[in-house]
Protein backbone atom coordinates (compact mmCIF):
# COMPACT_ATOMS: atom_id res chain seq x y z
CA UNK A 1 0.00 0.00 0.00
CA UNK A 2 2.40 2.66 0.82
CA UNK A 3 4.63 1.24 -2.31
CA UNK A 4 1.51 1.60 -4.09
CA UNK A 5 0.66 5.32 -2.81
CA UNK A 6 4.91 6.29 -3.34
CA UNK A 7 4.24 5.00 -6.44
CA UNK A 8 1.37 7.47 -7.09
CA UNK A 9 3.21 9.99 -5.93
CA UNK A 10 5.75 9.98 -7.96
CA UNK A 11 3.92 9.89 -10.92
CA UNK A 12 2.23 12.92 -9.56
CA UNK A 13 5.29 14.83 -9.65
CA UNK A 14 6.26 13.67 -12.71
CA UNK A 15 3.63 14.60 -14.62
CA UNK A 16 3.84 18.39 -12.49
CA UNK A 17 7.11 18.50 -13.82
CA UNK A 18 6.17 17.43 -17.15
CA UNK A 19 3.25 20.35 -17.18
CA UNK A 20 5.80 22.88 -15.82
CA UNK A 21 7.96 22.06 -18.83
CA UNK A 22 5.76 22.38 -21.23
CA UNK A 23 4.12 25.33 -20.00
CA UNK A 24 7.52 27.05 -19.79
CA UNK A 25 8.49 25.48 -23.19
CA UNK A 26 5.11 27.39 -24.72
CA UNK A 27 5.66 30.83 -22.93
CA UNK A 28 9.43 30.75 -24.14
CA UNK A 29 8.14 30.15 -27.76
CA UNK A 30 5.40 32.85 -27.27
CA UNK A 31 8.19 35.18 -26.01
CA UNK A 32 10.30 34.36 -28.49
CA UNK A 33 7.78 34.81 -30.99
CA UNK A 34 7.16 37.87 -29.64
CA UNK A 35 10.79 39.61 -29.89
CA UNK A 36 11.62 38.01 -33.01
CA UNK A 37 11.75 39.93 -36.45
CA UNK A 38 9.93 37.13 -38.37
CA UNK A 39 10.87 38.99 -41.78
CA UNK A 40 14.65 38.70 -41.55
CA UNK A 41 15.76 35.10 -42.87
CA UNK A 42 16.19 33.14 -46.07
CA UNK A 43 14.55 30.94 -48.15
CA UNK A 44 14.90 26.71 -47.42
CA UNK A 45 14.21 23.39 -49.20
CA UNK A 46 11.67 21.55 -47.46
CA UNK A 47 9.48 18.45 -49.05
CA UNK A 48 6.85 19.16 -46.48
CA UNK A 49 5.63 21.93 -49.07
CA UNK A 50 3.57 23.24 -50.58
CA UNK A 51 0.64 24.34 -47.78
CA UNK A 52 -2.13 23.05 -50.51
CA UNK A 53 -2.66 21.32 -53.94
CA UNK A 54 -3.26 24.08 -56.38
CA UNK A 55 -5.23 21.30 -58.38
CA UNK A 56 -8.04 21.08 -55.74
CA UNK A 57 -8.48 25.00 -55.26
CA UNK A 58 -11.19 26.60 -57.84
CA UNK A 59 -10.24 30.41 -56.56
CA UNK A 60 -7.46 30.69 -58.07
CA UNK A 61 -7.85 32.94 -60.92
CA UNK A 62 -5.75 31.70 -64.48
CA UNK A 63 -3.33 34.49 -64.26
CA UNK A 64 -1.72 33.27 -61.10
CA UNK A 65 -2.40 29.16 -61.56
CA UNK A 66 0.71 28.37 -63.08
CA UNK A 67 0.67 24.77 -62.89
CA UNK A 68 -2.74 24.55 -64.84
CA UNK A 69 -1.32 26.41 -67.86
CA UNK A 70 1.55 24.04 -68.18
CA UNK A 71 4.86 25.51 -65.94
CA UNK A 72 6.59 22.28 -66.02
CA UNK A 73 9.10 22.49 -62.68
CA UNK A 74 8.07 21.87 -59.55
CA UNK A 75 11.03 22.90 -57.30
CA UNK A 76 9.71 26.28 -57.09
CA UNK A 77 7.18 24.91 -54.63
CA UNK A 78 9.58 23.45 -51.94
CA UNK A 79 10.40 26.40 -50.53
CA UNK A 80 9.79 27.80 -46.59
CA UNK A 81 10.49 30.76 -44.89
CA UNK A 82 13.04 30.30 -41.98
CA UNK A 83 13.13 33.89 -40.10
CA UNK A 84 16.60 33.90 -38.47
CA UNK A 85 16.13 34.19 -34.90
CA UNK A 86 13.18 31.98 -34.56
CA UNK A 87 10.59 29.42 -36.23
CA UNK A 88 7.54 30.48 -38.03
CA UNK A 89 4.25 28.73 -36.58
CA UNK A 90 2.98 26.52 -39.30
CA UNK A 91 -0.13 27.38 -40.91
CA UNK A 92 -2.88 26.34 -38.59
CA UNK A 93 -5.84 26.44 -40.88
CA UNK A 94 -8.25 25.01 -38.50
CA UNK A 95 -6.97 27.31 -35.91
CA UNK A 96 -7.46 30.23 -37.81
CA UNK A 97 -10.88 29.57 -38.48
CA UNK A 98 -11.55 29.42 -34.78
CA UNK A 99 -10.44 32.19 -34.19
CA UNK A 100 -12.18 34.24 -36.76
CA UNK A 101 -15.85 32.82 -36.50
CA UNK A 102 -18.15 34.86 -37.24
CA UNK A 103 -15.73 37.48 -38.61
CA UNK A 104 -15.19 39.61 -41.57
CA UNK A 105 -11.77 39.40 -43.66
CA UNK A 106 -11.18 42.50 -46.01
CA UNK A 107 -8.03 42.77 -48.81
CA UNK A 108 -8.05 46.18 -50.32
CA UNK A 109 -5.61 46.91 -53.12
CA UNK A 110 -4.77 46.02 -56.43
CA UNK A 111 -4.44 42.38 -58.22
CA UNK A 112 -1.74 41.22 -55.77
CA UNK A 113 -4.13 41.80 -52.96
CA UNK A 114 -6.22 39.12 -54.95
CA UNK A 115 -3.12 37.26 -55.29
CA UNK A 116 -2.50 37.33 -51.48
CA UNK A 117 -6.61 36.93 -50.71
CA UNK A 118 -7.01 33.59 -52.80
CA UNK A 119 -4.16 32.04 -51.32
CA UNK A 120 -5.78 32.80 -47.74
CA UNK A 121 -9.05 30.54 -49.46
CA UNK A 122 -7.21 28.24 -50.92
CA UNK A 123 -5.49 27.45 -47.72
CA UNK A 124 -8.81 27.20 -45.91
CA UNK A 125 -10.26 25.19 -48.58
CA UNK A 126 -8.04 22.50 -47.90
CA UNK A 127 -8.77 22.42 -44.06
CA UNK A 128 -12.71 21.60 -45.50
CA UNK A 129 -13.88 25.05 -44.92
CA UNK A 130 -15.50 24.94 -48.48
CA UNK A 131 -16.45 28.56 -50.00
CA UNK A 132 -18.88 30.23 -52.12
CA UNK A 133 -18.40 33.27 -53.99
CA UNK A 134 -20.49 35.74 -54.55
CA UNK A 135 -19.45 38.47 -56.95
CA UNK A 136 -20.49 42.08 -56.87
CA UNK A 137 -19.57 45.82 -58.28
CA UNK A 138 -18.91 48.70 -55.72
CA UNK A 139 -21.85 51.17 -56.32
CA UNK A 140 -19.66 54.14 -54.58
CA UNK A 141 -16.50 53.92 -57.03
CA UNK A 142 -17.14 52.49 -60.64
CA UNK A 143 -13.24 52.03 -61.17
CA UNK A 144 -13.39 48.94 -58.16
CA UNK A 145 -14.98 45.64 -57.76
CA UNK A 146 -15.59 43.53 -54.83
CA UNK A 147 -15.64 39.60 -54.60
CA UNK A 148 -17.57 38.19 -51.35
CA UNK A 149 -16.26 34.99 -50.06
CA UNK A 150 -18.45 33.16 -47.83
CA UNK A 151 -16.82 30.34 -45.73
CA UNK A 152 -20.72 29.67 -44.00
CA UNK A 153 -20.55 26.98 -41.38
CA UNK A 154 -17.42 29.41 -39.93
CA UNK A 155 -19.42 32.27 -40.42
CA UNK A 156 -16.43 33.86 -42.02
CA UNK A 157 -16.52 36.60 -44.97
CA UNK A 158 -13.52 37.18 -46.87
CA UNK A 159 -13.84 40.21 -49.67
CA UNK A 160 -11.46 40.92 -51.90
CA UNK A 161 -12.44 44.73 -52.32
CA UNK A 162 -10.12 45.99 -56.14
CA UNK A 163 -8.75 49.34 -55.33
CA UNK A 164 -6.22 49.96 -57.24
CA UNK A 165 -4.76 53.52 -55.26
CA UNK A 166 -6.98 53.53 -51.95
CA UNK A 167 -7.84 56.82 -52.74
CA UNK A 168 -10.73 58.00 -55.35
CA UNK A 169 -10.45 58.09 -59.42
CA UNK A 170 -14.13 60.41 -60.04
CA UNK A 171 -15.24 60.90 -63.61
CA UNK A 172 -15.75 64.23 -64.07
CA UNK A 173 -16.11 67.11 -67.14
CA UNK A 174 -12.42 67.11 -67.74
CA UNK A 175 -11.89 63.55 -67.65
CA UNK A 176 -10.71 61.16 -65.25
CA UNK A 177 -9.56 62.46 -62.15
CA UNK A 178 -7.09 60.64 -59.14
CA UNK A 179 -8.16 62.44 -56.09
CA UNK A 180 -4.65 61.98 -53.57
CA UNK A 181 -7.25 63.58 -50.74
CA UNK A 182 -10.12 61.60 -51.25
CA UNK A 183 -11.73 58.31 -49.87
CA UNK A 184 -15.30 57.42 -50.04
CA UNK A 185 -15.00 53.87 -50.05
CA UNK A 186 -14.09 53.65 -46.11
CA UNK A 187 -17.56 53.12 -44.89
CA UNK A 188 -17.01 49.88 -46.49
CA UNK A 189 -14.01 48.95 -45.38
CA UNK A 190 -14.02 50.06 -41.84
CA UNK A 191 -17.40 47.05 -41.47
CA UNK A 192 -14.41 44.40 -41.69
CA UNK A 193 -12.86 42.68 -38.45
CA UNK A 194 -9.41 41.97 -40.02
CA UNK A 195 -8.13 44.87 -43.11
CA UNK A 196 -5.04 44.05 -45.43
CA UNK A 197 -4.27 47.05 -47.22
CA UNK A 198 -2.31 47.67 -50.32
CA UNK A 199 -1.46 49.25 -53.12
CA UNK A 200 1.60 50.19 -55.22
CA UNK A 201 1.54 48.45 -58.45
CA UNK A 202 -0.19 50.77 -60.27
CA UNK A 203 1.08 54.52 -59.47
CA UNK A 204 4.22 54.42 -62.30
CA UNK A 205 1.85 53.44 -65.05
CA UNK A 206 1.39 55.48 -68.41
CA UNK A 207 -0.28 55.72 -71.19
CA UNK A 208 -3.26 53.71 -72.69
CA UNK A 209 -2.91 51.62 -68.64
CA UNK A 210 -3.19 54.45 -66.89
CA UNK A 211 -6.82 54.25 -65.32
CA UNK A 212 -7.14 58.62 -64.67
CA UNK A 213 -6.32 61.95 -67.08
CA UNK A 214 -5.62 64.45 -64.25
CA UNK A 215 -4.45 64.32 -60.68
CA UNK A 216 -6.57 66.63 -57.63
CA UNK A 217 -3.89 66.75 -54.78
CA UNK A 218 -4.69 70.06 -52.45
CA UNK A 219 -7.56 71.93 -54.47
CA UNK A 220 -4.94 71.82 -57.12
CA UNK A 221 -5.49 69.95 -60.72
CA UNK A 222 -2.38 68.87 -62.84
CA UNK A 223 -1.98 66.91 -65.57
CA UNK A 224 0.86 64.65 -63.27
CA UNK A 225 3.26 64.74 -60.77
CA UNK A 226 6.03 63.09 -59.31
CA UNK A 227 4.66 60.02 -59.33
CA UNK A 228 6.20 58.76 -56.07
CA UNK A 229 5.55 62.26 -54.50
CA UNK A 230 1.83 61.33 -55.51
CA UNK A 231 2.24 58.00 -54.06
CA UNK A 232 3.32 59.49 -50.71
CA UNK A 233 -0.07 62.06 -50.49
CA UNK A 234 -2.08 59.22 -51.23
CA UNK A 235 -1.17 56.97 -48.65
CA UNK A 236 -1.03 59.75 -46.16
CA UNK A 237 -4.64 60.56 -46.96
CA UNK A 238 -4.81 56.80 -46.49
CA UNK A 239 -3.18 56.87 -43.02
CA UNK A 240 -5.53 59.84 -41.92
CA UNK A 241 -8.44 58.23 -42.79
CA UNK A 242 -7.28 54.91 -40.83
CA UNK A 243 -7.00 57.38 -37.92
CA UNK A 244 -10.12 58.85 -37.76
CA UNK A 245 -11.93 56.08 -38.49
CA UNK A 246 -11.48 52.65 -37.33
CA UNK A 247 -12.09 51.44 -34.09
CA UNK A 248 -8.95 49.64 -33.13
CA UNK A 249 -10.66 47.19 -30.20
CA UNK A 250 -12.84 45.90 -33.33
CA UNK A 251 -10.50 46.32 -35.94
CA UNK A 252 -7.03 44.72 -36.83
CA UNK A 253 -5.45 46.70 -39.52
CA UNK A 254 -2.45 45.98 -41.57
CA UNK A 255 -0.14 47.00 -44.76
CA UNK A 256 1.33 44.79 -46.70
CA UNK A 257 4.49 45.83 -48.16
CA UNK A 258 6.09 46.55 -51.20
CA UNK A 259 5.54 43.37 -53.47
CA UNK A 260 8.35 43.07 -55.69
CA UNK A 261 8.64 42.65 -59.91
CA UNK A 262 11.80 40.96 -61.24
CA UNK A 263 11.89 42.59 -64.87
CA UNK A 264 15.60 43.67 -64.41
CA UNK A 265 18.32 40.78 -63.81
CA UNK A 266 20.63 43.28 -62.55
CA UNK A 267 19.02 43.90 -59.26
CA UNK A 268 20.03 40.61 -58.19
CA UNK A 269 23.55 40.48 -60.31
CA UNK A 270 22.57 38.83 -63.09
CA UNK A 271 23.42 41.22 -65.90
CA UNK A 272 21.38 41.48 -69.49
CA UNK A 273 18.60 39.07 -67.93
CA UNK A 274 15.40 41.15 -68.57
CA UNK A 275 12.76 38.77 -67.00
CA UNK A 276 12.16 35.95 -64.42
CA UNK A 277 11.62 33.40 -67.48
CA UNK A 278 14.55 30.94 -66.51
CA UNK A 279 14.41 31.65 -62.13
CA UNK A 280 13.94 28.07 -61.02
CA UNK A 281 15.38 28.96 -57.48
CA UNK A 282 15.20 31.13 -54.72
CA UNK A 283 18.51 33.42 -54.20
CA UNK A 284 20.58 32.46 -51.38
CA UNK A 285 21.03 34.30 -48.09
CA UNK A 286 18.90 37.35 -46.69
CA UNK A 287 19.79 40.10 -48.60
CA UNK A 288 18.53 41.48 -52.09
CA UNK A 289 21.68 42.90 -54.20
CA UNK A 290 19.14 45.65 -55.23
CA UNK A 291 18.72 46.84 -51.63
CA UNK A 292 15.27 48.34 -50.29
CA UNK A 293 12.85 49.75 -52.60
CA UNK A 294 12.22 53.73 -52.13
CA UNK A 295 8.20 53.28 -52.44
CA UNK A 296 8.98 50.83 -49.16
CA UNK A 297 10.50 53.63 -47.22
CA UNK A 298 8.07 56.16 -48.19
CA UNK A 299 5.46 53.86 -47.29
CA UNK A 300 6.98 53.04 -43.78
CA UNK A 301 7.88 56.87 -43.53
CA UNK A 302 3.79 57.14 -43.57
CA UNK A 303 3.21 54.38 -41.03
CA UNK A 304 5.67 55.57 -38.69
CA UNK A 305 5.21 59.27 -38.82
CA UNK A 306 5.21 60.98 -35.58
CA UNK A 307 1.85 61.09 -34.09
CA UNK A 308 0.02 61.28 -30.19
CA UNK A 309 -0.58 57.95 -29.72
CA UNK A 310 -4.01 58.39 -28.72
CA UNK A 311 -4.59 59.89 -32.45
CA UNK A 312 -3.24 56.94 -34.20
CA UNK A 313 -4.80 53.64 -35.27
CA UNK A 314 -1.78 50.52 -34.93
CA UNK A 315 -1.23 49.63 -38.73
CA UNK A 316 0.75 45.84 -38.38
CA UNK A 317 3.36 46.47 -41.94
CA UNK A 318 3.71 42.66 -43.13
CA UNK A 319 7.11 43.57 -44.30
CA UNK A 320 6.83 41.14 -47.17
CA UNK A 321 9.22 43.06 -49.37
CA UNK A 322 12.65 41.23 -48.89
CA UNK A 323 11.92 38.02 -48.78
CA UNK A 324 9.67 38.10 -51.75
CA UNK A 325 12.51 39.99 -53.74
CA UNK A 326 14.86 36.88 -52.86
CA UNK A 327 11.95 35.03 -54.66
CA UNK A 328 12.88 35.50 -58.67
CA UNK A 329 11.52 31.83 -59.74
CA UNK A 330 7.93 32.10 -58.12
CA UNK A 331 5.97 34.26 -60.84
CA UNK A 332 4.05 33.19 -63.43
CA UNK A 333 6.08 33.95 -66.06
CA UNK A 334 4.69 32.75 -69.25
CA UNK A 335 2.24 30.10 -67.83
CA UNK A 336 -0.78 31.82 -67.55
CA UNK A 337 -4.66 32.41 -68.86
CA UNK A 338 -3.59 35.87 -70.62
CA UNK A 339 -0.06 35.02 -72.73
CA UNK A 340 1.98 37.77 -71.16
CA UNK A 341 5.32 37.47 -69.57
CA UNK A 342 4.05 37.83 -65.84
CA UNK A 343 6.64 38.83 -63.37
CA UNK A 344 4.71 41.01 -61.15
CA UNK A 345 1.60 38.46 -60.12
CA UNK A 346 2.77 35.45 -57.65
CA UNK A 347 1.89 31.34 -58.64
CA UNK A 348 -0.42 30.04 -56.29
CA UNK A 349 0.45 27.21 -54.67
CA UNK A 350 3.40 29.77 -53.91
CA UNK A 351 5.00 33.08 -52.03
CA UNK A 352 1.60 34.81 -51.04
CA UNK A 353 0.78 31.47 -48.55
CA UNK A 354 4.18 32.46 -46.79
CA UNK A 355 2.51 35.96 -46.59
CA UNK A 356 -0.90 34.47 -44.97
CA UNK A 357 1.32 32.28 -42.68
CA UNK A 358 3.32 35.82 -41.90
CA UNK A 359 -0.77 37.13 -41.04
CA UNK A 360 -1.13 33.96 -39.41
CA UNK A 361 1.80 34.72 -36.60
CA UNK A 362 1.00 38.75 -36.77
CA UNK A 363 -2.77 37.68 -35.15
CA UNK A 364 -1.39 34.85 -32.34
CA UNK A 365 1.30 37.74 -31.27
Amino acid sequence: MTITKLKNSVFVVFMCMVSRCLSASINESSVELKNCNIYEGKWVYDEAYPLFDSSKCSAIRGQFNCLKYGRPDRQFLKYRWQPNACSLPKFDASDFLARMKGKHIMFVGDSVSENHGQSLICLLNQAGAPSEVVEAVSDLTPNNSVTNVKLEAHGISITLFLSHYLVDIENEKIGRVLKLDSIKDGNTWKQADVLIFNTWLWWYRKGPKQPWDYIDSEGKIVKDMDRMEAFRRGLTTWKNWADSNINPSKTKVFFQGISPMHYNGEEWNAKGVKDCSRETTPLEGSTYPAGEPLALKVLKSVLYRKTPSSLSVPVTLLDITTLSQLRKDGHPTKYNNLGGMDCTHWCLAGVPDTWNQLLYTELLR
